[in-house]
């Protein structure tokens, strides 16, 4: 540091150095930058909705699971692939903080940002339950005071990456037994549940899902795990597969991804996307097709890998843009990276938002960081206790304090905002979400540039 000032090392020095000099890219050349930022966002869209959210939906099938519990295991895991990529190359590679920091600094717009994406895009209101957000928001608090603790010395040791594995092992189990956990804390505040219960029973006439049946009984999870609300016991995967594509006819198979669309938009979007929806085609077994429905874990797998590269090229080609535009450093962490490294999460939640599925979005929201921060975990423990062993891990903890007042603001504020406005994801809980959000990625842009408080920072060598 000088003079008080901290040194950041520059965003574009983690990724490849671009196919245009700094002036080509002035002289406009950042248009072809824009371009595949569009086009990867294209992307992402397609493997999340023709793959990644198909195989979910039978690995959730197949074992049993609530929306909200794949939510947060599966859905999270593979939505947050990328964090855990950036994670592993900040600790092995790179040898910097790019994991901690894009983990952490993204934590706020997961957690505002993408629920303010739900409320505003979903066409639908989506329906939540209790305790499956409060299961999730404090299974986070605790991870991110885990996170925030062991990385207040600057160092990491073996047994403290080692707890964040057990943390997120509890969280695991604490899934393993969702329902007995969500039977007996419905008997203990049964004039509390009953009300709630008796709350989503009126409305759910009113709001039926969209491209779901309607369920006759109250929307408390039974004790079967099938009869959840995402698959019902007398459809096959080919009648919920066509009611989620909305199809009015229910075929034996799912139609080909080569099919031109009829209105005239889309089809316009169909053949700008046909290089993407080939390659996708020839390298992921699409699971909806009764040929490839056993392959789902293949699928699923690879869509996630998919997921990873894609959301790669667009932080690398928003890193780019940034840099060209002039946006400083760590105004482009706290937003257009934090943005970026979350489009897997973004693109998915509100696609089930769309469908009505409100418990999986949010537990994917609030689940996926609690991923990100097993993330961390892993990697550190690699390191420390079979790969150096002779010492901790030396990370940069600065401006530590503001981000872990944010991140416990943030959680208190998504589950108050939630149960003031009647346990449902609307454009209205959006909307404050939004403004939430800007607030607070103004305050920490502020704070960032040392306009408030005294933590100036500059890119090093500049």
């Amino acid at each position: 540091s000088e003079n008080g000032t901290r040194c950041v090392l520059s965003s574009s020095s983690e990724f490849p150095e671009g196919f245009f000099t700094p002036q080509e890219r002035k002289d406009g050349g950042i248009v072809i930058y824009f371009i595949i930022i569009l086009y990867m966002f294209l992307a992402v869209s397609i493997v999340c909705d023709d793959y990644f959210l198909p195989s979910l939906e039978i690995i959730s099938e197949c074992l049993g699971l609530s929306q909200d519990v794949a939510g947060a295991t599966f859905m999270a895991a593979g939505s947050s692939a990328p964090e855990l990529v950036t994670a592993f190359l900040g600790v092995f590679v790179t040898k910097g903080d790019i994991g901690v920091s894009t983990i952490l600094g993204s934590a706020i717009y997961n957690l505002l940002g993408i629920s303010a994406a739900c409320g505003l895009f979903s066409t639908v209101v989506s329906r939540l339950s209790c305790w499956p957000l409060f299961r999730d928001c404090l299974a986070y608090t605790i991870s991110a005071a885990a996170v925030l603790a062991m990385i207040s010395d600057n160092r990491i040791y073996w047994y403290e990456s080692a707890s964040l594995l057990l943390i997120y092992g509890c969280y695991i189990l604490v899934l393993c037994f969702d329902i007995k956990i969500n039977q007996y804390l419905m008997k203990k505040f049964s004039p509390c549940c009953t009300c709630f219960t008796k709350t989503m029973e009126d409305n759910a006439e009113q709001q039926p899902l969209v491209g779901w049946r309607e369920e006759s009984g109250p929307l408390i999870r039974q004790q079967s795990r099938t009869d959840s609300g995402i698959f019902q016991d007398e459809l096959d995967y080919s009648q919920l597969s066509t009611s989620l594509h909305g199809l009015d006819e229910i075929s034996e198979d799912h139609p080909n991804v080569f099919t031109m669309p009829e209105a005239d938009m889309k089809r316009i979007l169909w053949v700008l996307s046909l290089p993407i929806i080939t390659l996708l085609y020839l390298t992921i077994p699409d699971c909806r097709r009764q040929f490839w429905r056993n392959w789902f874990m293949v699928t699923f797998l690879i869509s996630a890998a998919w997921i990873s590269a894609i959301t790669y090229v667009l932080v690398w080609m928003i890193t780019i843009t940034g840099e060209t535009l002039g946006i400083p450093e760590s105004v482009m962490g706290l937003t257009l990276l934090a943005a970026g490294t979350s489009v897997p999460d973004t693109v998915a939640s509100v696609l089930v938002a769309r469908k009505g599925n409100g418990d999986m979005a949010m537990s994917n929201i609030v689940g996926s960081n609690v991923f990100d921060m097993l993330c961390l975990g892993i990697p550190w423990f690699i390191k420390t206790a079979f790969i150096n062993t002779s010492g901790p891990i030396e990370v940069n903890s600065s401006g530590l304090t503001y981000t872990a007042i944010s991140l416990i603001c943030s959680i208190v504020f998504i589950f108050l905002a939630v149960h003031l406005n009647g346990w449902k994801i609307d454009k209205k809980l959006g909307t404050i979400c939004l403004v939430l959000y800007l607030v607070f990625t103004v305050l920490s842009i502020l704070y960032e540039l040392g306009i408030i408080g005294n933590n100036p920072t500059r890119v090093c060598g500049n």
